[in-house]
């Protein structure tokens, strides 16, 4: 194990990657395809999927200053045997946004700071290109944007170009119109906000006879801040939807399966349990292939190779999105607003929603049911299918989802459980099939906290409801309106077999609804009649006695009338 390549986990420069022997994804066969695609191109993903990476990979292939590292960085590569005639021939001018300070009072002094340091250092990186004149004419300018004209232009006069690199983009933007709201960010990215301005600086001097500004690549997780500082990507090409760009940032099947065996991983018994957690990022809807996480695959070798097991948290902490950037999508004025709903919805129907994306939208149509639920995808929270909509791609996601529901409850004071005693219940629930305890405890609840009736109102919202606290714990995996026995099961509570292999019960529960105004004895018990049918189809199917193994299947028939449990029985 010793003479195999270390996992570059949480490793991002290219060039550390390379000198430290790193086991390498090669993605640069798309250096050619961005060539050729456009000078100034924006790129946005989710989070940790190699956009800081990649970003030092164009760095290390453009930068003129690299021209002799050129072989030991790239040998082995496909850019290596088919370089293009730009390899080595930029000045890059790098800015990393991240490093800014989202706090409002700080905000734009921190920006400028990171605009003259960063010039500082470009300065002194290329120093044996320039001459006295513009170090002078550097100490009389006393803005950075003035600095930032004077060093695009000056570069341009004397011949060669500027590759500019800006990762991040929109990272401070996002966290103050979460924290501050649309007010204080349109401030930055309107009308003279200095944001708004530094852009107009870039576009200024790319439009310049003898331009310095050669090509430009920008990456983020968001469209919105890109559009409203920019009027519309009218400084390049939107190529985050690009079919031939869908496998850019990611692993596909194919490339997991060649790294697990690499390592000499067991594929069979991992690929699986990966693909369920990992995978179904699809980027374009004219594309052919899924994607992996890169992180999370990362995270998941690295901790198995050290552990010879898969991790107790097969979701990397990394990835987590901050509640936070979505809160003002789905609280205002302390009360959850229609955006709630979208997601609650999202999640009962299994995810599907067969719409296409935007390809952009400024912050003030933010809340429009089209923008959000492209946000949402945006986000990595929705990805397409081969059918074309938009669907929860994995159980990382799912989970996610889940807990924002969950939060979502809390942050307005509608809903607010003992989750340490949740926990605890779904745990016997798992080993000891005390099911009715968990029904019982929510129930109490409910009737305790009336805030939250006025939300219970129909069976896919309870449905949604449930999951959220079902999946409280990592006892079992939970699949809603999953497809069984020529029908849909309302929720199949699987163990996750992979974590706990001695959990003793699985279940099917099928939910029915009554208004509190058509409730009736009789109506209630023709309903779990039908439930109870239902389950029976279900329990017969094949793949239902596979998953389930050796756990004993538990087939449960829940009514809710209103908010109120009014029945559950076992069938």
């Amino acid at each position: 194990m010793n003479q195999l390549k270390p996992i570059p986990y949480g490793v991002a420069s290219y060039k550390r990657i390379r000198e430290k022997g790193c086991y390498y994804m090669d993605k640069t066969r798309y250096i050619q395809q961005m060539e050729s695609t456009g000078q100034f191109l924006f790129f946005i993903r989710p989070r940790r999927f190699g956009k800081s990476s990649w970003l030092t990979v164009l760095e290390s292939y453009y930068d003129l200053n690299h021209q002799a590292e050129f072989d030991t960085l790239f040998k082995g590569t496909y850019i290596y045997d088919h370089p293009t005639p730009e390899k080595n021939s930029y000045l890059i001018l790098k800015f990393n946004f991240s490093q800014v300070t989202p706090q409002l009072d700080d905000v734009e002094q921190s920006f400028n700071g990171h605009i003259s340091n960063t010039l500082f250092a470009f300065g002194k990186k290329y120093h044996h290109l320039f001459d006295d004149d513009y170090f002078k004419m550097m100490h009389q300018h006393t803005t950075p944007y003035q600095q930032l004209e004077l060093t695009l232009n000056y570069v341009g006069d004397i011949g060669h170009q500027v590759y500019i690199l800006v990762d991040e983009y929109d990272n401070f933007t996002n966290t103050i119109l979460s924290t501050a709201g649309q007010a204080a960010y349109h401030k930055l990215t309107h009308g003279g906000g200095f944001y708004r301005f530094f852009f107009n600086v870039l576009k200024g001097s790319a439009d310049r006879m003898d331009t310095g500004v050669g090509r430009m690549f920008i990456t983020g997780v968001s469209p919105v801040t890109m559009d409203d500082v920019t009027s519309g990507f009218n400084i390049g090409k939107h190529i985050s939807l690009y079919p031939e760009f869908n496998e850019l940032l990611g692993f596909t099947q194919q490339d997991v399966s060649t790294m697990l065996e690499y390592y000499g991983l067991p594929t069979d018994e991992l690929l699986p349990l990966m693909q369920d957690w990992y995978d179904n990022y699809q980027f374009s809807i004219e594309a052919k292939q899924t994607m992996f996480n890169t992180d999370m695959v990362l995270y998941f070798v690295d901790h198995f190779l050290c552990h010879h097991a898969p991790p107790a948290e097969m979701i990397d902490q990394n990835v987590k999105i901050d509640y936070g950037k979505l809160r003002h999508l789905v609280v205002l004025d302390r009360r959850l607003n229609g955006n709630f709903s979208r997601l609650t919805e999202i999640i009962n129907t299994g995810g599907t929603v067969p719409i296409r994306v935007a390809q952009s939208f400024p912050v003030e149509y933010l809340l429009k049911p089209l923008n959000f639920v492209s946000l949402l995808f945006y986000f990595g929270l929705l990805s397409y299918t081969s059918k074309g909509d938009l669907q929860i791609p994995n159980e990382t996601v799912r989970q996610l989802m889940y807990s924002y529901i969950r939060d979502a409850y809390d942050d307005v004071n509608v809903f607010n459980v003992d989750l340490w005693r949740l926990a605890q219940l779904v745990q016997a629930m798992a080993y000891q099939g005390e099911w009715q305890a968990v029904f019982e405890f929510l129930a109490v609840e409910v009737d305790k906290q009336t805030s939250i009736r006025d939300y219970l109102t129909g069976e896919k919202v309870i449905q949604t409801f449930l999951l959220a606290y079902l999946s409280v714990t990592d006892y079992f995996i939970i699949r809603t309106e999953a497809e069984f026995g020529k029908g849909f099961a309302d929720l199949y509570i699987e163990p996750f077999w992979a974590k706990y292999a001695d959990v003793k019960y699985s279940y099917l529960i099928e939910l029915k609804y009554l208004t509190r105004s058509e409730f009736t004895e009789d109506l209630m018990k023709a309903k779990l009649v039908e439930a109870k049918t239902q389950l029976q189809q279900y329990a017969s199917d094949a793949r239902i006695i596979k998953r389930s193994r050796h756990s004993q299947l538990v087939k449960v028939a829940l009514l809710f009338s209103g908010w109120e449990l009014k029945a559950m029985e076992l069938v």
